[in-house]
Formats: C-alpha cells, sequence, structure tokens
C-alpha cells in the first residue's frame, strides 16, 4: 500500500461506537421516519452548490445522518423506503467501501442533463435515464442487464462511462454514478483531515462542537464545518459527549 492510499484508508477506517454518545443536529427530538427525512433535507443545506458552480446534485453521505439518529436500523429502513418510493439515489462513492452518498433523483437527473447539454453523448445519457428503473434500489448494472434490459450497445455503454453516469466495477459491470464528484471527492477527503487535525491538536484531543463550528478554517476546508462535523461524528471517529458547557467532540485514537 502506497503512502497516499495509506492516509486515505487511515482517515476513513471506521471507528466501534462508544457509550454514552451524544447525537445533534436538525432533530432535537422524536427519531421517526419524519425526523429522518427532515435530516436528510437539512443535511442538503450544508452542500455548497456555489462550490462547484451549481453543477452538482446536493450530496449527503448516510453515515450523516447516523451523527443525528442513534437507531442505525431504522435510518437504513427509511432510506430504503424513500429510495422504494423513487424520491432517492444511493451511489458507491468509491473512496472507501462504506461511502454511501445520497441525492435526490430529480435533483440528479436535472445536474446530469443540464451537465450534458450540446456534448457528443447527450442523447444516450437522455436515454439511460429515461430507462433507469424508478424506484431505482440498485448501485450497479452488469453487463447483461445495460445490453438486454437496456437495449444499449458496447460503445454507447462506453459513452455513459465517458459522460459519467456510469464507472467501472469490474469487468462486465458497472456502477451507477455522480458526473464531475471527482472535485467533491478531492475537497471532501483534505476537509476531513483537516478537520480531524484540529480536534487532535486541541487540548486531549477534545474540543467543544461549538468552538469548532465557529473556527476559522485553512483552505483545506472549502465545505461548510458542520457539513464535516456531522460526517466525523456519523463516522465515529470523533465521540460526540454531551457536558454541562455543551456538547464535546473527542478523538477516538485507532
Amino acid at each position: 500500500m502506497n503512502r497516499k492510499r495509506a492516509l486515505i484508508s487511515d482517515t476513513f477506517k471506521a471507528k466501534k461506537r462508544r457509550t454514552g454518545t451524544q447525537k445533534f443536529g436538525a432533530v432535537s427530538d422524536g427519531d421517526g421516519p419524519t425526523d429522518i427525512r427532515s435530516t436528510l433535507e437539512y443535511l442538503m443545506t450544508l452542500f455548497p452548490r456555489k462550490l462547484f458552480n451549481d453543477s452538482l446534485p446536493q450530496i449527503v453521505l448516510k453515515h450523516q445522518l447516523y451523527s443525528v439518529h442513534d437507531d442505525k436500523t431504522m435510518v437504513d429502513k427509511e432510506l430504503n423506503k424513500l429510495r422504494e418510493q423513487g424520491e432517492l439515489l444511493m451511489f458507491q462513492l468509491g473512496f472507501d467501501a462504506d461511502a454511501f452518498g445520497l441525492v435526490f433523483a430529480a435533483d440528479y437527473k436535472s445536474k446530469v442533463l443540464a451537465g450534458e447539454d450540446g456534448r457528443a453523448t447527450h442523447a444516450t445519457v437522455e436515454r439511460f435515464l429515461k430507462k433507469l428503473p424508478s424506484p431505482c434500489t440498485e448501485l450497479s448494472f452488469n453487463k447483461d442487464q445495460m445490453l438486454r434490459e437496456f437495449l444499449f450497445t458496447d460503445s454507447e455503454i462506453t459513452q455513459l462511462v465517458k459522460s459519467g453516469v456510469l464507472t467501472v466495477r469490474d469487468a462486465g459491470s458497472w456502477w451507477l454514478s455522480i458526473p464531475n464528484s471527482g472535485k467533491f471527492t478531492k475537497y471532501f477527503i483534505q476537509g476531513r483531515k483537516a478537520v480531524l487535525g484540529m480536534v487532535k491538536k486541541s487540548k486531549y484531543n477534545e474540543v467543544l462542537k461549538a468552538e469548532l463550528e465557529e473556527r476559522r478554517t485553512t483552505s483545506h476546508v472549502k465545505f461548510h464545518m458542520k457539513y464535516h462535523i456531522h460526517d466525523i461524528v456519523g463516522a465515529e471517529l470523533v465521540e460526540s459527549i454531551p457536558t454541562t458547557s455543551g456538547t464535546l467532540l473527542r478523538f477516538v485514537d485507532s
């Protein structure tokens, strides 16, 4: 494993959940289906559309919802309902096996088509979006599906990969993907590492959440600080501990 890959692997390593942690976010009480949707919509408001010239749909990582709701099973169940209703799409983001992106289906299709305007691949991509199952609960498609069900040729599949709506999973299968999301991944990784670094450099490797939210960020943190905090708490890279002074975030040493 080379140094760059090792750094990414260490940064994204899941941590075992500690007891006595506190959840925070848009939902102050209740933990039901309505709260899951409102939490999802709240997290999407933290996504920096302008940073990407409004070319990307609003992306939320599934584990960010775990920073608000303790019951992972309930979160997953309600997200699956939204997917089964055709409202939500889920993507394997590629930089970590447990990193799943959530995007509203209408937003995804709108941004993809806008990005294809004037390109040679536009007609093929538009046909792919129309043939995309609704609801679409799959993360990837194999060659048999693409050829027999969707009726695409090998050259058209190549066009879909070129446009970014598909990325290669392995020989003969492709992930459904978000075009031009490479910059998102880059900024997300460097932002996470920078915010974790702020926690680690604090006294006793801990900092009040309110204080961290107000920290002056470096050039490496391009997203809203709250977006990264929901990430590191949901991914269990820090503990979230209630105190009389407010929520304390403590770095979890692996």
